[in-house]
């Protein structure tokens, strides 16, 4: 195993440090607790081998300390503030790209089942979820929403609209431009995103490739990388949590480690 395989840099623990909750003394005594940094490394380890919790290695606190500690940590809603915070931390480093923004969904699979999840139809009923996202220009997740794999992407675009984590700058700055796909070719879709001051932009079914490309892809490339940037993570690949409200903690962490190193590259 390689011992820095998931070591958090001093440069992300800054950001994460200030929201884990601090620990209560114990009037009884007893042992002291696994510090806090090394058990985020072991989530993170969990998170990056897709590992079940009890083959987290022991230098990290032991497994059943690192899902303890998760569950504890989600409850407080931590993994939720650090995403944002890593947010605003970007955008105060790089500035978020607001001008063009993209959305697409992923399907993952669930053996498990739990909310949010529901028989995949291109699966042969395998239940399944998705994860919707909405990225700036540049890729980076600005909001992420789950649904069961039988719901179609249309449904989820007001919600993971509204789920946007950040809105910088004192006017509030919006993604002017969305770019989709075809398979949220709809009236009512576009009417939707209309509505709220955005220019939506849909391939249409049957439309044939545009000459006028970015970078000499469709500017939605950018949250299709995304998606495989998730993928990379091995616990988030196939959904084994029965709690929809785990399996977004993981993905706030995931996407917090994609921005943070994104503007460290």
């Amino acid at each position: 195993m390689d011992k820095y395989y998931s070591e958090i840099p001093d440069g992300l623990w800054k950001q994460i440090a200030p929201l884990i909750p601090k620990e209560k003394p114990k009037p009884e005594g007893g042992r002291k607790r696994v510090p806090a940094r090394v058990v985020m490394t072991g989530i993170i380890y969990r998170m990056k081998t897709g590992c079940q919790w009890r083959a987290i290695p022991n230098e990290f606190g032991s497994g059943q300390t690192c899902h303890r500690r998760f569950q504890e940590w989600e409850r407080a809603g931590v993994f939720k503030k650090i995403y944002k915070r890593i947010l605003k931390y970007y955008d105060v480093k790089n500035k978020i790209a607001w001008t063009w923004a993209s959305m697409d969904s992923a399907m993952v699979k669930a053996p498990k089942g739990g909310a949010l999840t529901g028989k995949n139809p291109t699966d042969r009923a395998k239940l399944g979820v998705k994860r919707h996202i909405l990225t700036d220009g540049n890729g980076i997740p600005l909001a992420i929403t789950l649904s069961g794999a039988n719901v179609h992407d249309k449904h989820n675009v007001k919600e993971t609209l509204n789920s946007i984590l950040i809105f910088s700058g004192r006017r509030k700055k919006k993604p002017k431009h969305l770019c989709l796909d075809k398979g949220y070719d709809f009236k009512d879709t576009e009417k939707l995103i209309r509505r709220r001051n955005i220019r939506p932009h849909i391939r249409r079914r049957g439309e044939k490739p545009l000459i006028g490309k970015y970078n000499g892809k469709p500017r939605r490339w950018v949250v299709e990388r995304t998606n495989s940037w998730h993928n990379r993570f091995r616990a988030i690949l196939i959904r084994w949590e029965r709690k929809s409200e785990n399996y977004m903690a993981s993905l706030y962490l995931a996407s917090t480690i994609i921005v943070f190193y994104f503007f460290n590259r």
